[in-house]
């Protein structure tokens, strides 16, 4: 089966791992850009500055002296969340669910108290989680809560969607779903289940798990076919807005929904996966062609997004 779908792939114009880092990574982004997707926090301040929705930021510990300033940080807070800013791939994401006095709970029920948040904390800014292992900073954010009609498609997490941008143009989009085998994380390498979805409706195509095509989440039993991402359009501007700010010419966007605020950017990756064309049924290569050969390209946000949605359906949906 996985034969016969890399075949069907290729043919309709898998991109591979060595023509996306040196036809559009290298050729596309800049260095002095990378630093600031690099850097959680950076994108953060970055996409503030220029009115763009994110994660609340509740504070930051920078150095190991700056950790006496926890309690005082996570004071009144029942839930949140810690990251390093210079993770990559979803690691060292502490989630934070609940609070009773000194004890804290994770998704799972499994409870922490102020001495494991402490220690987590002070791995974070050994580096334990870091870009090349270098000492790193820990953000504290306040905890996303979902849109509920997003919720049956998890399972202890919070889904994702990934847009991936070519020059200021959405040309792919997948959602990422946490499953109890990727212990309530959108981690694709650790078993939640990648969506494809239509980048001209936000509704599914196909759901894939471990290379596996599947008709329902795992843990939840819900099926993925009707699917539809709420507000479609606006996830395709903020996304389109990435490039204006990042100016990264490749470029993937990831998004959460939260009930109260909407859609959120939640990071920004310079170097996005490829399994979204697995997720997806649909090769990268044609539609990133496709804009290399506009002439013009220089257009607004609103603009590129109604050329996405006239040229990149697509055909075949199952």
């Amino acid at each position: 089966m996985w034969i016969s779908r890399h075949k069907k792939l290729r043919n309709a114009g898998l991109l591979g791992l060595n023509e996306r880092n040196v036809s559009y990574i290298s050729r596309y982004n800049k260095r002095q850009n990378f630093p600031l997707v690099d850097n959680k926090l950076k994108t953060k301040k970055a996409a503030t500055a220029v009115n763009l929705p994110v994660p609340e930021l509740l504070g930051v510990i920078a150095s190991p002296a700056q950790l006496k300033t926890l309690p005082t940080l996570l004071k009144g807070h029942q839930s949140f969340v810690i990251k390093p800013a210079r993770g990559s791939g979803g690691k060292g994401i502490l989630v934070v669910s609940g609070r009773r006095e000194d004890a804290f709970f994770k998704p799972s029920g499994a409870q922490l108290t102020k001495g494991a948040i402490r220690h987590y904390v002070s791995n974070i800014l050994s580096g334990v989680y870091s870009l090349g292992g270098k000492p790193d900073v820990a953000l504290i954010e306040t905890l996303v809560s979902g849109d509920h009609l997003l919720g049956k498609y998890s399972h202890e997490g919070l889904p994702d969607i990934r847009i991936i941008v070519f020059q200021g143009f959405p040309v792919m989009a997948m959602l990422r779903c946490p499953t109890s085998d990727s212990d309530g994380k959108a981690n694709l390498h650790q078993g939640a289940v990648g969506v494809g979805l239509d980048i001209t409706t936000g509704t599914a195509l196909k759901a894939v798990q471990n290379d596996k095509i599947i008709s329902s989440h795992p843990d939840t039993g819900v099926k993925f076919a009707d699917l539809a991402i709420p507000n479609w359009r606006k996830l395709l501007q903020l996304a389109g807005h990435c490039h204006d700010f990042t100016e990264l010419g490749y470029l993937g966007c990831d998004i959460v929904l939260d009930k109260e605020r909407g859609p959120l950017i939640l990071e920004v990756n310079a170097r996005p996966g490829l399994f979204i064309q697995i997720a997806s049924g649909v090769g990268l290569r044609s539609r990133l062609q496709n804009i290399e050969n506009l002439v013009q390209k220089d257009w607004h946000v609103d603009e590129r997004i109604d050329y996405a949605l006239k040229h990149f359906a697509t055909a075949g949906k199952n």
